[in-house]
């Protein structure tokens, strides 16, 4: 379980192919008491730390990791970085479990007082999840839904979370990591919605 209090970016130095995806993650905050078993949120996906050394630490990914994260999984993208919470953390953002549910696109980035307004697409299956000031997780990032625009919603980010997270390097079209809100997936189950 986590925040989506993203902890520091990291960069990924290298990329292996075989049976899992091996990816080597550069990291020094997350290094810190980080070891082999420990679940950590690699751009909102929960990843088990296989292997730390020095400079980082490694994750294996199975396909449906693949099929349904963002293609970031590359040497030199940065991902947002989050270890998992201890009973007695302090709870900022919300409840992220790290399991992504699909891939949102950035449509657009407008100007606001202070800030940019981020408007995505979610997958059709998703936008039923997402309500106006509800949560959501964008590459592990706990943000409230400022607005709802058809099937696109849009975010308000801060010029600190556009600073200490990947965010702030997006560019229309690109794809992040959606997670919807545990509690919305709940009561729609609930309703027989899903």
């Amino acid at each position: 379980m986590f925040t989506g209090l993203v902890e520091e970016t990291g960069e990924i130095l290298k990329v292996e192919e075989g049976p899992f995806l091996r990816v080597h993650i550069a990291a020094r905050r997350v290094l810190e008491d980080l070891k082999v078993g420990d679940s950590v949120a690699v751009d909102g996906v929960c990843l088990t730390a296989v292997r730390v050394d020095g400079e980082g630490f490694w994750v294996e990914l199975a396909q449906e990791t693949l099929r349904r994260t963002a293609p970031t999984w590359r040497v030199g993208h940065r991902p947002n970085l989050e270890r998992a919470l201890r009973v007695g953390d302090r709870l900022g953002g919300h409840f992220v479990t790290g399991h992504v549910d699909g891939v949102a696109e950035l449509l657009e980035v407008r100007e606001a007082p202070g800030a940019k307004d981020f408007y995505f697409l979610p997958p059709k299956a998703l936008a039923p999840y997402i309500a106006e000031k509800g949560s959501v997780a964008l590459n592990g990032v706990s943000l409230t839904v400022a607005g709802l625009s058809g099937e696109a919603f849009w975010v308000t980010l801060i010029p600190h979370t556009l600073k200490v997270t990947n965010l702030g390097g997006l560019r229309v079209g690109d794809g992040v990591n959606l997670e919807v809100d545990l509690i919305a997936r709940y009561v729609a189950r609930l309703l027989g919605r899903s």
